[in-house]
């Protein structure tokens, strides 16, 4: 029988070369390109009409996480205005 190297061969530490998986095309960073969809993230409400609307649903729902949410946005709004008392 004869005694094979091939298992003593140790494969090469690729240092330089171009980056497999991309299929030929250069590096990219990750991430979609879909992003910009989205636009600002501004609904077009002001602040005060967000605050309101907050009021509104803190007040007419009995969901109990609708009203944690709606409690904790107008608890940060307040903060920010400095008109929170604990």
């Amino acid at each position: 029988m004869t005694h094979s190297n091939l298992s003593k061969i140790k494969p090469k530490l690729r240092t330089t070369g171009q980056v497999s998986g991309n299929f030929g095309r250069p590096k990219s960073k990750a991430g979609s390109t879909l992003n910009d969809l989205g636009g600002s993230g501004n609904i077009g409400a002001s602040q005060d009409e967000y605050l309101r609307r907050l009021y509104s649903a803190f007040d007419s729902t009995t969901n109990k996480q609708l009203r944690q949410f709606a409690f904790t946005e107008i608890r940060k709004i307040l903060i920010q205005r400095n008109l929170w008392e604990d």
